[in-house]
């Protein structure tokens, strides 16, 4: 093998684990970071439906047994969201049935509507 070949199949390796090293960066990059003007542009709300198990005024936060969360990909399961607007939670009570909004925003959960489930 001459010099000239041996230094651009080194050329060639150094270039492939560069990007072998760049993709699980790549992978944990969310969605919402690599296409912002989708997410811009998304059209309905996509509504979930869930439980009250605790409500935090002070802190603004819900805690909420919630079924899928499909523009979240989430399954279902019980967890704490942050709300958007403290007054989502002035008629939120342990217990109520709920249909509700969710968006990530900056690693965050967060409520962006909450309403009482129709019995």
């Amino acid at each position: 093998m001459t010099s000239h070949t041996f230094q651009r199949l080194q050329v060639r390796l150094l270039m492939v684990a560069s990007l072998l090293m760049a993709l699980p960066v790549l992978a944990q990059t969310p969605a919402s970071d690599q296409a912002p003007a989708a997410a811009a542009t998304s059209a309905a709300p996509v509504w979930a439906e869930g439980e009250i198990r605790r409500v935090d005024r002070e802190g603004q936060k819900i805690t909420l047994r919630h079924g899928e969360i499909k523009n979240l990909d989430m399954p279902p399961m019980t967890m704490v969201f942050q709300v958007k607007e403290p007054a989502l939670l002035a008629k939120a009570g342990v217990g109520d049935k709920v249909r509700f909004t969710a968006v990530q925003e900056t690693g965050r959960y967060v409520v962006t509507d909450l309403v009482k489930a129709s019995p």
